[in-house]
């Protein structure tokens, strides 16, 4: 099965309901929910997402919004190799982007998709929107 590594903006395009990236995110994650392929994401995005949903909604809304996300996709691991990576690698000029592409190599991702494709031109693993991926799947 297509291991997809679901960048932080995705996350929070379905689930702050942002325009007009919405519709493409929910599809993305209604198909990962019927096994058509896996959604991972990194702990970081969980505390990321999190923080944005504070800013609209009460903490317990957003715990609970967060448990069903943990539900459909797997949550991988940030740790000190990771860490140490994006440290040491001068591709990415932010650093949280740098996080989340050696997450995804670490644990062995297919691809990474995102919105922020500039952010990902030093990508080793290949990189699409949601809109891209969901072309290919036609």
């Amino acid at each position: 099965m297509k291991r997809l590594f679901i960048d932080t903006n995705i996350v929070i395009d379905l689930l702050s309901r942002r325009e007009p990236f919405y519709t493409e995110a929910a599809i993305l994650f209604s198909l990962a929910d019927q096994n058509i392929f896996e959604l991972n994401i990194s702990s970081l995005t969980v505390a990321n997402t999190n923080f944005t949903l504070l800013q609209q909604i009460s903490s317990q809304k957003a715990k609970e919004i967060l448990r069903k996300l943990s539900l459909i996709v797997k949550i991988l691991p940030l740790d000190d190799k990771i860490v140490g990576l994006a440290l040491n690698d001068n591709s990415f000029s932010d650093f949280e982007d740098g996080l989340q592409y050696f997450t995804a190599i670490e644990n062995g991702q297919d691809l990474i998709i995102t919105r922020n494709l500039k952010d990902f031109k030093a990508s080793n693993l290949p990189v699409m929107t949601a809109r891209q991926f969901l072309e290919t799947l036609k």
